[in-house]
């Protein structure tokens, strides 16, 4: 169904309906005859192209891969705080670390639904390079840095650099980590290759750390420092890429009887709110979730008003290390 077919049958002119559509000016009569030719043929106007021609389009979609989680939290509100500004509203989508899922949703928000898209990656697989170079509408990545699209991601292995350091220089040689999928590039990669360089440069090899894999949640940190410490008493430090991981870890020394930090020292990232009510205060990287979420709205905004200058914007954000009492 067209503009065309629509006027045709309302008996009207190309011009009432587009007026119609946009809300422009336009008699009582002829509005009604081009609603009742909408409401019965159940036309839906193309958005994409509304946008386009009368900017009224100020929806952007967010896609987050666990609603539930802190970070996640504060990078929407984040990108709240900068969109309700400028009078945009979002919508968000939660894949639940569904990789599947965040296709199905970028292809929704690409048939002309929203202005464009803000992801809050994870894995970003061929897929998603197929889709992303294909959308006809902008997106920013947050969490993941690519080469080919606008992104604000975190200093990853830097921050996980500096406290195995620290653990490191407790004198601490017996590690084990407990990490995520590295396809997952910043979350599971780069952080765990933080970890192998920084005992390699120590004396400790590879193969002499003892590895572990969960996923994003307390339960699983729990249950792998759980078989870790079993499998190797002997460990006097416990290495997560995240801080959920690292407050089930600290949880399970407690039941198992070894002391944090005189028996065990824990190490997360990401300064979470339960970071800092465990007993012991967990040591951590803080990351600018939030402003993240605002960079990428920002980021989002000049690429809808054509500001953009440079051809992939990247922006990487800094971290801040919180000595607390876990180490």
């Amino acid at each position: 169904m067209t503009i065309n077919e629509i006027a045709k049958m309302a008996g009207v002119s190309n011009a009432a309906v587009s007026r119609y559509l946009n809300g422009g000016s336009l008699s009582q009569e002829k509005r009604a005859r081009i609603k009742a030719v909408i409401d019965e043929t159940g036309y839906q106007p193309d958005t994409y192209a509304q946008m386009l021609r009368t900017r009224k389009v100020r929806q952007i979609g967010v896609i987050v891969p666990k609603i539930n989680s802190t970070a996640v939290a504060e990078a929407t509100a984040g990108i709240s705080a900068v969109l309700s500004r400028e009078n945009y509203m979002f919508l968000l989508a939660n894949t639940d670390n569904n990789e599947k899922k965040e296709l199905e949703y970028l292809n929704l928000f690409g048939a002309n639904r929203v202005a464009g898209v803000i992801l809050l990656a994870t894995v970003i697989t061929p897929e998603h390079e197929e889709m992303l170079s294909h959308m006809r509408i902008p997106v920013v990545l947050v969490g993941q840095r690519h080469r080919q699209f606008p992104c604000v991601y975190h200093n990853d292995y830097e921050a996980a650099r500096e406290l195995d350091e620290l653990v490191l220089k407790k004198g601490r040689r017996h590690i084990g980590y407990i990490g995520v999928t590295q396809r997952d590039v910043a979350v599971g990669y780069l952080r765990r290759k933080a970890l192998v360089d920084a005992c390699r440069d120590y004396g400790i090899a590879e193969s002499e750390i003892f590895f572990a894999e969960g996923d994003f949640s307390h339960s699983s940190g729990y249950e792998q420092a759980r078989l870790l410490l079993e499998r190797e008493p002997t460990l006097d430090a416990i290495v997560c890429a995240t801080d959920t991981a690292a407050v089930g870890v600290i949880q399970t020394a407690r039941q198992m009887g070894r002391r944090v930090p005189e028996d065990l020292s824990v190490v997360g990232i990401g300064d979470s709110w339960a970071s800092r009510v465990v007993e012991p205060a967990l040591t951590t990287a803080h990351y600018f979730y939030e402003e993240s979420g605002q960079e990428a709205a920002r980021m989002m905004l000049s690429l809808l008003e054509g500001k953009e200058t440079v051809p992939v914007r990247q922006t990487m954000l800094g971290y801040e290390l919180k000595l607390r009492d876990s180490l």
